[in-house]
């Protein structure tokens, strides 16, 4: 998955401001995870990983199935 860039000023000045403070070493771009729990965080992305592959190997075929017919259905009325 590619990393998300930080937010930046939509104003061309601040923006402007932003990346001479950048280059001067006046401000740093923070980190993503700063202020999270670090256990918080592995514990979320463990259950995040196996929960889809846990929830087919519990689905029937035909629910499967039932749920596939509903997604295409949507993604192609548009």
């Amino acid at each position: 998955m590619p990393a998300k860039h930080p937010k930046r000023p939509r104003d061309l000045n601040q923006w402007a401001k932003h990346m001479v403070d950048l280059a001067t070493g006046a401000a740093t771009d923070p980190t993503p995870d700063e202020g999270k729990d670090a256990a918080a965080v592995s514990l979320g992305r463990r259950g995040g990983l196996k929960g889809g592959a846990a929830r087919a190997a519990k689905m029937t075929p035909e629910r499967r199935a039932e749920i596939a017919k509903k997604a295409a259905k949507a993604r192609w009325s548009k």
